[in-house]
């Protein structure tokens, strides 16, 4: 019987002859390109590491500068270095009930529900193995969205170095203003704590009073952008918080050393 193309049957297996083909073309491309998108994704992920670190400089190689990265893990809860597969992933593990705590009421104040019990952190180190910078993830809702970041301190664990969100979906122009490097040039410089060793971070709303003794502590807020401005300080504030990254830190603060050693 000849094959009529033009009848509906004809019609039909053409067309799902087409959508065949084209699926497997489609599919072989995805499975054929998904090694260099993973690769793409360390790539961005590192260098945006270096950038909140300030270690990032436009056309550098990326690869090469994080030879002087270490990834280390820490026990949130005691704030000591633990033994992880290098696979581990930190934002799966907060969503992994097994690994991860679930936060309450006030605990909760970036709005993330859950908090890997195993958070990584990134040490930049020099030739001798001294810890320069500390590069630690963050992350927390604003308006819109969960933003996902780093903060990187210097060794006095005090000071920040930097800091950078790498994911969001903020409004343009507003709470997206998290982008812009007029913004983010403000935190290099500010220390994280007090004369009293209190945590004292914080954006506020509006300007920073330059002539205020708080104002080494402070970052000006996102103009027109109110709930992001709160969600930025209070994730900031969560992640460098006794909930968050606070043991690891006042574990590097109680170091006697001058300098603090990634072998430590």
């Amino acid at each position: 019987m000849a094959f009529n193309k033009d009848s509906v049957s004809g019609t039909l297996t053409i067309a799902v002859l087409v959508c065949l083909i084209c699926g497997v073309f489609v599919a072989a491309a995805a499975v054929g390109l998904r090694p260099v998108q993973d690769q793409n994704r360390v790539l961005d992920k590192r260098m945006n590491i270096l950038q909140a670190a300030g270690l990032y400089e436009p056309g550098m190689d990326v690869e090469a500068a994080f030879e002087r990265i270490e990834r280390r893990f820490v026990d949130l809860e005691s704030g000591e270095y633990v033994d992880m597969p290098e696979s581990y992933n930190q934002r799966k593990a907060a969503k992994n009930p097994d690994a991860s705590t679930a936060l309450k009421g006030s605990e909760d104040i970036a709005s993330i529900r859950r908090r890997p019990d195993v958070a990584e952190v990134y040490l930049s180190v020099d030739d001798a193995g001294e810890v320069q910078v500390i590069i630690l993830p963050i992350s927390g809702y604003g308006l819109w969205s969960t933003l996902h970041g780093f903060v990187a301190l210097q060794s006095d664990v005090n000071t920040v170095a930097g800091l950078g969100f790498y994911e969001h979906a903020e409004t343009p122009g507003l709470g997206g203003e998290v982008d812009n490097p007029r913004w983010k040039s403000q935190w290099p410089g500010k220390k994280l704590f007090n004369d009293s060793g209190e945590l004292a971070i914080e954006v506020i709303k509006g300007t920073v009073d330059s002539g205020s003794d708080k104002a080494v502590h402070q970052v000006d807020g996102l103009a027109g952008a109110t709930l992001t401005t709160r969600g930025v300080d209070n994730l900031v504030r969560f992640w460098l918080g006794e909930n968050g990254f606070g043991p690891y830190l006042a574990r590097l603060r109680a170091d006697d050393s001058a300098s603090l050693s990634a072998a430590n």
